[in-house]
């Protein structure tokens, strides 16, 4: 069978080239965006007289017929039409003969490619927000529950401070509406039409490229052709943008590998979303949050890989960048399911608050407290406060205990200056009360900004 564009040579392209050249096998997952480009720019042609109104009929039934015929599966993908944009048109050119073949007036592959492509793009942006709000709304509901819990708040991976887990939730409810706001942003940002852009440089045929765009409901048209048929960056963005909400799904899920297991016990997850050993009959694995940290350096790849294709290519369109799909589609898919799974796992975890609070009296997290107590109380300077401090922890590691549970008899042995009203600062809820500065750990402060997030979440 003939290419289309095979009037110039003299010679068949080979099998080989064929295999090699071709995007058709996975490209055809655009058929819906290239099939509703192609009905937009018809409808412009046939309103500029370019079609006649007999001719855009013609080819507004071929077209449905196509999709039809893709959608029941009859329709045969062929490595030797390339492309899907050449795989359809030689279809509906069989369905409607020559008239198929005017279809392509005033336009090329290269912006065809760069609106099937953005679309696709700009449709995953919108619905990869959507499932981050609903990963958010269970986040919440866990949160809800838990703003008094005791956790022990970390750095380093060392017990630093008392916080409660409703708070601890919080962090990544941040994280995923920053991650939200990313893809709605680019969304935003990259919703231009590069329809009648043609190979590099415009068409000399009167169209009408505001209202090619306006059918499939793009913002505007872009500016300048020859950056329009060589852009990836929208590509590039949701890439970066998965990539950094798959940077958040890792902590998050190192988290629960971390707490799932018996030295922590602080949530057991449960057996719908956990696995067994082939040997050991006693393991309960987190293989979903460990699947969701290894799926991060999956997508970090394709931002890599595509930021290397892109980096040295001469304007405008380069046979290069066919190899923008393959990693976005993969990035997309993984992104979906890993937030829908998460979402199930967290939702059917079992939160363990006892273990949470045992954890909380390891490691003395009310030493900042005494600190700050000896500063405001005993007017004594932070850095000699702090030593003080650090012989009260000694001597609670002395005792065996933590120094919440520290007598005030011990303490005044260290300085004469301390009062019987330290004991109330040493007290772990009270510790993670009394940071009640904006933005803190105190159980209202947690309320607030879980509140925050619930009504950001019902405006959306």
């Amino acid at each position: 069978m003939e290419k289309m564009w095979s009037g110039r040579f003299s010679a068949s392209a080979s099998n080989l080239l064929d295999q090699f050249n071709a995007s058709i096998m996975y490209d055809r997952k655009l058929y819906r965006e290239d099939i509703e480009g192609s009905l937009a720019h018809a409808q412009m042609l046939a309103k500029q007289g370019i079609l006649t109104q007999d001719e855009f009929k013609q080819i507004q039934d071929g077209l449905a017929q196509v999709k039809k015929e893709i959608e029941s599966g009859e329709f045969e993908w062929k490595i030797s039409d390339e492309d899907l944009h050449m795989g359809i048109e030689k279809r509906l050119t069989q369905i409607i003969g020559d008239t198929g073949k005017k279809l392509h007036t005033a336009r090329s592959r290269n912006d065809q490619v760069a609106v099937d492509f953005r679309r696709y793009v700009l449709r995953k942006n919108l619905e990869i927000a959507e499932l981050l709000k609903l990963l958010m709304q269970e986040i919440v509901i866990v949160a809800d529950k838990h703003t008094d819990t005791l956790l022990p708040g970390m750095t380093h991976l060392q017990h630093a401070q008392p916080i409660n887990f409703g708070f601890h939730l919080g962090a990544y409810l941040s994280m995923f509406k920053r991650d939200i706001e990313r893809f709605e942003s680019s969304y935003k940002r990259n919703n231009i039409s590069p329809l009648g852009c043609a190979a590099l440089a415009g068409t000399p045929h009167n169209i009408d490229r505001e209202y090619s765009a306006g059918f499939l409901g793009f913002d505007s048209v872009s500016v300048n052709c020859l950056d329009t048929v060589s852009d990836r960056d929208f590509a590039l963005e949701i890439l970066f943008n998965i990539s950094t909400m798959m940077m958040h799904i890792s902590r998050l899920s190192e988290e629960l590998v971390l707490w799932s297991s018996y030295e922590f016990g602080f949530v057991e997850l449960s057996d719908e979303y956990s696995t067994g050993s082939s040997i050991m009959p006693q393991k309960k694995n987190p293989d979903v949050p460990e699947l969701l940290r290894g799926k991060t350096g999956r997508v970090y790849g394709a931002l890599i890989g595509l930021l290397t294709v892109m980096k040295g290519l001469p304007l405008a369109y380069n046979k290069d960048t066919q190899e923008d799909k393959e990693g976005v589609f993969d990035s997309v898919e993984t992104a979906e399911i890993s937030l829908e799974i998460l979402k199930e796992a967290i939702k059917t975890m079992q939160v363990k608050p006892q273990n949470m609070n045992l954890a909380c009296k390891v490691g003395h997290l009310s030493a900042t407290d005494l600190a700050d107590y000896l500063v405001e109380k005993c007017n004594i300077p932070f850095r000699e406060a702090h030593f003080i401090t650090g012989k009260a922890v000694a001597k609670s590691e002395e005792l065996g205990i933590d120094l919440s549970e520290i007598e005030l008899k011990y303490l005044k042995e260290i300085d004469e200056r301390i009062s019987e009203d330290v004991l109330d600062c040493l007290v772990l809820e009270n510790s993670m009360n009394a940071r009640q500065s904006q933005g803190g750990t105190a159980t209202q402060r947690t309320k607030e900004q879980l509140d925050y997030f619930k009504k950001y979440l019902e405006e959306k």
